[in-house]
């Protein structure tokens, strides 16, 4: 198992966007919207690890109840797994409160599924699936620090 990366709740990528990319002197490497989820993502890819800005795209989506309990910030810890089904069946029988009993898509077509915070110790885990995923969404291929 592996960090994968953090995601990190923001109330619009149009100007949290710019925020970060001033701050890692570099643009992002690709933006996704998920459907289902109803959130819009914007990457910052660090060789195996990632920062995703994660935008709600409905007033009730989950993002967005997170964003009006929680305001701004970090949302979420990802870790690597090899085989997703095979740890989720692991961890359902051994107690842990699945909140996705079963892989789903996420950004950048990957195979996710979430914990719930209530097994974690308060954490929000989702646990994705190993197979990168460069820049499969909207992408920015320049990757050029903005001009200040």
């Amino acid at each position: 198992m592996k960090l994968d990366h953090v995601g990190i709740a923001v109330e619009s990528l149009r100007t949290a966007v710019p925020v970060f990319e001033r701050l890692l002197g570099r643009r992002a490497d690709f933006e996704d919207v998920v459907e289902d989820q109803q959130v819009r993502v914007a990457v910052f890819e660090f060789g195996r690890s990632r920062i995703e800005l994660l935008e709600a795209t409905s007033p009730t989506s989950p993002i967005a109840r997170f964003l009006a309990k929680r305001g701004p910030g970090m949302h979420h810890l990802t870790l690597s797994v090899p085989n997703l089904a095979e740890r989720l069946r692991v961890l359902d029988e051994s107690g842990v409160r699945l909140i996705d009993p079963k892989p789903r898509r996420g950004a950048g077509n990957s195979r996710i599924a979430f914990l719930h915070p209530a097994s974690t110790s308060g954490v929000l885990i989702e646990l994705v699936e190993e197979k990168r995923r460069r820049s499969q969404g909207r992408s920015n291929p320049k990757g050029r620090a903005p001009r200040a």
